[in-house]
């Protein structure tokens, strides 16, 4: 066991999320609860990581969306429905719902597809939507790269628009299995290109290929993301109880391939790599089953863990909890104010760092004022 100081997490149901007001040094001061997070999942889900308040950056925090451009519904459940959102984010802007006084699960039986040229997206689900794949689809998908979506620059590898940030809202039941273009992921939300954050929101049950050397991303999977800037996750939830983790070859919760990751005050429980034989697939196997929670590979990025609970996550291969490898070994991973706890893999982990498998920089990891056991 890795201990400096233990990160304590009393576990009440109460949606940790950015504060209102910044410093002098850019970050929100604390964390605070948004209240009426209602959305329909399972009574007593932990939303985000309870008793954890790591400042969260200016740029990490939610869109403010009191002034939409879209709503989706007119004060009725009945009018919240599955085309009404692919509509909304077809046309980009900030979208927010309005269904009525209850929670409500809205079932999508297409993709909602972000178009290139049109403004940034922002998903707001007002703490009382869930969207949800119905188990056959993939919810959500941004990508610069695909010309359905429209090119809008020369290099859609790396460009800095359009954003898409989604915040107070639930994403379950998405299925990525067959959406192969990029390698496929994500069974939630892919992201290429742009930017991207995840703010105040709860994945569960979300899936992708079963196997594969590399593709993962049971909730979310991202690529070249503009100047390998970070993709922001905060005070959100994957999985969280028994029978809600997300899953898929690799990478449960996250995959991202070259991508830099920063998470806050999150909680990761019950996600699955699935996949056997790892990457590259052992001869005779079909590969992948690594990162439990999260997958990273690439070269240069970084993965960063403050104030998040990372447990009871799994890997058939490699890193229950996280596999991050730098192929050129310049990248880096930190964990602060951090605990990852019972993340068993039935491969392989970096000694001394149970539930992780790391191969980074020279001094890496960085660990500070966490707990790391098996």
């Amino acid at each position: 066991m890795i201990k400096t100081t233990c990160l304590a997490a009393a576990l009440v149901s109460a949606l940790c999320a950015c504060g209102g007001g910044s410093g002098s040094n850019n970050v929100a001061t604390a964390a605070s609860a948004v209240p009426g997070f209602v959305v329909a999942t399972p009574a007593g889900l932990v939303v985000g990581n309870p008793g954890s308040s790591y400042p969260v950056p200016v740029a990490a925090q939610a869109v403010d969306t009191r002034t939409p451009n879209h709503v989706v519904g007119n004060g009725t459940a009945a009018s919240c429905t599955g085309a009404a959102v692919v509509a909304a984010v077809a046309q980009g802007g900030i979208i927010t719902f309005s269904c009525g006084p209850d929670p409500i699960t809205i079932t999508l039986t297409s993709t909602a597809k972000v178009f290139n040229s049109q403004p940034n997206v922002t998903l707001d689900g007002g703490g009382r939507v869930t969207l949800s794949g119905g188990g056959t689809t993939r919810i959500l998908y941004q990508n610069t790269c695909d010309a359905a979506q429209g090119y809008t620059t020369a290099h859609c590898q790396n460009q800095d628009a359009p954003t898409l940030t989604v915040q107070n809202l639930a994403f379950s039941n998405g299925n990525a299995t067959g959406q192969l273009t990029d390698g496929g992921g994500g069974g939630a939300i892919f992201v290429r290109g742009g930017r991207f954050k995840i703010v105040n929101a709860v994945f569960i049950n979300n899936q992708c290929e079963a196997t594969g050397p590399d593709v993962g991303g049971g909730a979310v999977r991202v690529l070249s993301i503009y100047n390998n800037e970070p993709v922001y996750v905060v005070g959100s939830t994957f999985g969280g109880a028994t029978g809600l983790g997300n899953f898929c070859s690799n990478g449960g919760a996250l995959s991202g391939i070259g991508v830099s990751y920063s998470v806050y005050n999150s909680l990761f429980t019950h996600n699955r790599a699935i996949g056997n034989g790892a990457n590259p697939a052992r001869t005779g196997t079909p590969g992948g089953g690594s990162g439990g929670a999260i997958y990273n590979d690439g070269n240069s990025f970084a993965l960063q863990l403050f104030g998040s609970t990372l447990r009871d996550n799994s890997a058939v291969e490699g890193g229950g909890a996280v596999f991050y490898v730098s192929n050129d070994r310049s990248g880096t991973l930190s964990i602060t104010n951090s605990v990852a706890e019972r993340n068993p893999n039935a491969g392989f982990f970096t000694v001394g760092f149970p539930g992780f498998f790391i191969l980074a920089a020279p001094g890496q990891p960085v660990v500070s004022n966490s707990t790391l056991s098996p």
